[in-house]
């Protein structure tokens, strides 16, 4: 199961599960590198971090932010 960590509040990570659920999870029972935009793979009860599936989020985020933020180029008729 995946989880995507929105948000470190306390001792709970505040997580966003695939099909949208939000779940706290104790701090304690993560790898000590989890932050905020983490991706974290659990598997009997272990938790992972999943280093390029949370490369691959920022990326498409940040590309995402760009789009919504690029300037529009002036229109010849302007």
């Amino acid at each position: 199961m995946l989880y995507y960590v929105d948000r470190i509040e306390g001792g709970f990570a505040l997580c966003q599960t695939p099909d949208g659920k939000i779940v706290s999870i104790l701090l304690d029972k993560l790898p000590d590198q989890t932050k905020a935009g983490s991706v974290l793979c659990e598997t009997d009860g272990v938790f992972t971090l999943d280093a390029a599936a949370t490369e691959a989020r920022r990326a498409a985020l940040f590309d995402l932010q760009e789009s919504l933020f690029e300037e529009e180029e002036p229109s010849a008729n302007a």
